[in-house]
């Protein structure tokens, strides 16, 4: 009889990667389970004298009542250092981060095949909503089958090698399939929990965490203006960081007419107001670029710009530096610096690259032939 094949699985605790853990039980394979500390949140402490977080607590009394085996990694202090503290920079420069995006390739994944590697384990899996195509003989992402909970776009970054290692049992499945899938395995509870929308070491609002990770942040940061479009001074704000691109409530300041912020000068510490269609942008610069050229027809491709965005038909121009030039077939709301916009040839994931500033594109400007 033939050994089972060893499969590594990212438990978190939750249901999605508990359920992973008991379909591939049910497909035959021997499942090992690792869940990352990686945060510590006070709200996962519920009990006195607790000295793990709950999430860990459950994973390991999963893996128990399934007879599986189970490991658990304390990286707080890598995160801190290069995930969290990441994230507080590109704040403190006028930008909006997406730590899952950057969390998942270069944290998250090396450190479950690093495990996986030392656990004797050929694949790794998580309870991700995305599936993985092959073209070639090669690995691509692709968009989950349930488009609500469709997750690619935070695994935008992935390699072909890590991709290559990865299974993603979830992706031809609806949640909701999922969650009954659990609960008629007997795990009400875990079928019912409430899950966070938002990044796992942000408990509430982002800028009250800023402020507890930056000691006098609030001070360093006062005195700064709204400005209009031409400079002038419309009032003073709290300090750029607490100010995201589209932002319209919060502003606390009244204009006669609904404002937006449509520009932060960190260096500065302005920020610029301006109307709904002062927002509407119709290219973009993309930094960091990844593309699979020999994947990607003429056109027919489409870009999202926000995880819950729909993806817009546009061309894409690679430039000579490695950055890339969107055109959109029509404009888009709110192009935000820091975020990712990911690149999909139907729902295959064929790319992706950073917002950068808008005014970084009059460089190009002689360059960019390719518009609609």
């Amino acid at each position: 009889m033939s050994q089972k094949e060893r499969i590594l699985v990212g438990m978190s605790g939750g249901v999605d990667s508990s359920a992973v853990c008991m379909l591939l039980q049910d497909e035959g394979y021997e499942v090992v389970g690792l869940t990352l500390r990686m945060w510590d949140v006070p709200a996962q402490f519920t009990s006195p004298g607790q000295e793990e977080p709950n999430h860990i607590l459950e994973a390991r009394e999963l893996a128990e009542r399934l007879g599986i085996e189970h490991h658990t990694l304390d990286i707080r202090e890598a995160f801190r250092a290069e995930v969290v503290q990441a994230y507080i920079d590109e704040y403190l420069r006028g930008r909006t981060p997406n730590p899952c995006v950057m969390c998942n390739r270069f944290f998250k994944w090396k450190y479950l095949l690093e495990e996986a590697d030392r656990l004797h384990c050929n694949r790794i899996a998580t309870g991700h909503y995305a599936r993985i195509v092959y073209r070639n003989d090669k690995p691509l992402l692709a968009c989950g089958v349930d488009k609500k909970k469709d997750q690619s776009y935070f695994l935008w970054r992935l390699t072909e090698e890590q991709l290559a290692r990865t299974i993603l049992p979830l992706g031809n499945r609806e949640k909701q399939e999922i969650k009954e899938y659990v609960r008629l395995k007997g795990f009400e509870q875990k079928a019912t929990k409430k899950e966070s929308m938002e990044a796992c070491f942000v408990p509430d609002d982002y800028r009250d965490f800023l402020r507890e990770m930056v000691p006098g942040l609030d001070s360093q940061v006062e005195g700064g203006y709204f400005v209009d479009s031409v400079g002038r001074k419309l009032g003073q704000h709290k300090g750029y960081p607490f100010y995201t691109i589209g932002q319209r409530k919060g502003l606390e300041i009244a204009l006669g007419h609904p404002a937006y912020v449509i520009r932060i000068n960190a260096g500065k510490n302005t920020i610029r107001l301006g109307t709904a269609e002062e927002l509407m942008q119709q290219t973009a610069l993309l930094s960091g670029v990844r593309f699979d050229k020999q994947y990607i027809p003429e056109n027919n491709l489409t870009v999202r710009i926000r995880y819950r965005s729909a993806a817009v038909e546009a061309n894409i121009e690679l430039q000579e530096d490695g950055n890339a030039i969107v055109h959109f077939a029509t404009p888009i709301s709110a192009l935000t610096p820091g975020q990712s916009a990911v690149i999909y040839d139907g729902d295959v994931v064929i790319g992706g690259g950073i917002i950068e500033d808008s005014k970084q594109l009059k460089k190009y400007h002689n360059k960019c032939t390719n518009e609609f």
